[in-house]
């Protein structure tokens, strides 16, 4: 993983860029995309939160967004997913589209389309339920009831999540008997029990302490290649170590997608070069 340290002390000054739109690193668009974001725009009611925002995200690699508070890339994630469709007067322009399905399509059925997907939030949300029932939620709500593929999807969803020896004991105990950091690592289990064609986590560390969040960190780094992950945080050293591919947003706009490496060390945006170097935000 990056050192983010190195990479903000050493950053240099932006290559040239094109003055108009963002700047989109050549290696993203020779990636696989599993979810291609095409001139979205956002509003809460009279207010745009986001602006024709285009950006794909690659098969099996972890792409983080960053940028200051209020950018709007919660707003972005929280779109992949419909869940600002809960909100009174929100309208949307432009188009998604999940391995190619059209998200916002008249037709799409939103429950089946939330399936699809793995979301983690910034505090850890387990169901006041077992260990063991929180994981195959998913599955029960299909109506899966054999108990070798539950056990199956079990083991190893909390192998994938690093939490299977800590609690292999003690599955049929309270999620809730379980410790923050630990919590968090459940619902990613959750999440990733229903093999999410991406998985979605919003600041997922934002409630940890320092040792829980190091613990998360490597899992969203071990789970690069097997599982397709978008991750908003507001740490940029935490992108630097997590991510293969960093988005950086100011006020609503996508300002630069690059490999991580490139947009900590050698940024294409001035904006993204004094974000990164830590001049504003």
């Amino acid at each position: 993983m990056l050192n983010a340290n190195e990479l903000i002390a050493d950053a240099k000054a932006p290559v040239a860029a094109p003055t108009e739109g963002p700047f989109v690193h050549p290696d993203i668009l020779a990636e696989d995309p599993v979810l291609e974001i095409d001139r979205f725009d956002f509003w809460y009611g009279e207010k745009q939160a986001l602006f024709d925002v285009s950006l794909n995200v690659p098969r099996g690699k972890v792409s983080a967004l960053i940028g200051p508070s209020g950018c709007g890339k919660s707003t972005l994630l929280r779109s992949v997913n419909r869940i600002n469709d809960l909100i009174d007067g929100i309208r949307i322009g432009g188009a998604m589209r999940l391995n190619g399905d059209s998200i916002y399509g008249k037709h799409v059925d939103v429950i089946e389309l939330r399936k699809r997907m793995g979301m983690v939030f910034q505090k850890p949300n387990p169901f006041p339920m077992s260990i063991y029932e929180n994981v195959i939620y998913s599955l029960r709500i299909d109506g899966e009831s054999r108990r070798g593929v539950l056990d199956e999807v079990v083991e190893r969803s909390l192998r994938s999540a690093a939490l299977w020896d800590e609690v292999k004991e003690r599955l049929d105990a309270s999620a809730l008997e379980l410790s923050g950091g630990q919590q968090q690592r459940l619902c990613i289990a959750r999440a990733i029990a229903a093999d999410p064609e991406v998985l979605l986590m919003d600041e997922p560390c934002s409630a940890l302490d320092p040792i829980a969040t190091a613990k998360i960190e490597e899992l969203i780094f071990s789970l690069r290649g097997e599982y397709t992950v978008l991750i908003v945080t507001h740490n940029m050293q935490q992108a630097a170590r997590v991510s293969d591919y960093t988005a950086f947003m100011y006020l609503g706009n996508l300002i630069e997608v690059s490999p991580t490496n490139v947009m900590f060390l050698k940024p294409a945006r001035r904006q993204s070069e004094e974000y990164v170097t830590g001049r504003f935000g």
